[in-house]
């Protein structure tokens, strides 16, 4: 009896309750999960007839019915935790596929549509006197570029002296109002944009003026505060000790900015500058409004309509003539350029995140 009170003491007050359960120690081999999915899949395609399927529920039913024969083989075999974390394994690669089926069914429908009129005369000629078979966008591609650096131009200082001036200066309400006021503009829509630079213009110039310049103002409002809030973010990395160091060897406030933290930021600087171009090269509505349309190359923002890549294969889409086919080509051909130029953008932004980093080694 004493016996029992001492082990019941020794265990926390409880008398011992019989033997645990203990887990399964089985292991299944690394072909029994894909023998789960392959047997999976003969299922679905033998109900296929019946059930009359297309591709996509396919894919989903061979997935439901496979992660769930994992989950019932590896609990009888392994046992519940283990056949808990295979389960959810199966659920984050599942989403993880079906986040990259909307990706990967644009970029082949894309490249499979526009290569065909990918050569040189697309990137060499435009529409002047074209009707049907030929043409290309260079006068599309030219306008994009040029509107594309007027942009930057305008809002890469505006955007990095903001910033510097909210990490470095500002304090209380004033830094809060600037901040939610970029917050605002962040979810502001393009098409409101596009209104804003046409109604500045009109009150000057008259009703139904067409500048490119008016298509970079109505860019920049977009682009702004994505480069102040990339800059923000990355100015705020710099260690105050740096800023202190300098400060205690009698250097000024704004020769400690341009000399210690802007290079010693200048990575992610450039990285958000880059991703911040590349997130308004495509837009369509504000230059819809502010730019429209025109066959004819044009290089001066200041004097009539320009052409862009996104305006021109909206045009060739929804105005695509008689026959229609030869302007949907050329659409679809337009939208690969765009992809390859955003595409680029962002393998430039990489190569300057990583070119420019500060280094940590000896």
């Amino acid at each position: 009896m004493s016996q029992i009170s001492t082990a019941s003491v020794a265990t926390g007050g409880s008398a011992p309750s019989g033997p645990r359960r203990s887990e399964r120690t089985g292991r299944l081999p690394n072909w029994a999960l894909w023998a789960c999915f392959a047997g999976a899949a003969v299922v679905v395609g033998a109900l296929w007839p019946v059930f009359d399927l297309n591709i996509a529920l396919f894919v989903l039913y061979t997935v439901v019915l496979g992660t769930l024969a994992v989950y019932l083989l590896t609990r009888t075999t392994e046992g519940s935790r283990r056949a808990t974390d295979r389960l959810v394994t199966c659920l984050v690669v599942s989403a993880f596929g079906l986040a990259m089926v909307p990706l990967v069914s644009l970029v082949w429908e894309v490249v499979s549509r526009g290569a065909a009129r990918l050569d040189g005369e697309f990137f060499s000629s435009s529409l002047v006197g074209i009707v049907g078979e030929g043409g290309g966008a260079y006068h599309a591609i030219m306008g994009t570029l040029i509107i594309t650096a007027l942009t930057t131009l305008i809002s890469v200082p505006i955007g990095l002296m903001t910033a510097i001036f909210l990490v470095e200066y500002a304090r209380g309400r004033l830094k809060r109002a600037i901040t939610f006021m970029v917050d605002v503009m962040t979810g502001i829509p393009s098409i409101v944009a596009g209104l804003f630079a046409y109604a500045l213009f009109a009150i000057f110039l008259g009703p139904g003026i067409r500048l490119g310049i008016m298509g970079a103002i109505a860019l920049s409002v977009l682009m702004i505060p994505v480069v102040v809030r990339s800059a923000e973010e990355v100015l705020k990395l710099v260690p105050n000790e740096l800023r202190e160091a300098s400060y205690a060897l009698g250097v000024p406030k704004w020769r400690t900015i341009v000399k210690v933290v802007i290079p010693t930021a200048i990575a992610g600087l450039g990285t958000g500058v880059t991703l911040a171009i590349a997130r308004v090269v495509g837009e369509t509505a504000p230059l819809l409004i502010t730019l429209g349309i025109t066959n004819a190359t044009n290089v001066n923002a200041f004097d009539s309509r320009m052409a862009t890549l996104p305006v021109y294969a909206y045009y060739q889409l929804t105005q695509p003539g008689v026959p229609p086919q030869f302007a949907t080509d050329r659409a679809w051909t337009a939208a690969l350029v765009l992809i390859i130029l955003v595409m680029g953008l962002n393998v430039v932004a990489r190569f300057i995140s990583r070119f420019f980093a500060p280094k940590s080694g000896r």
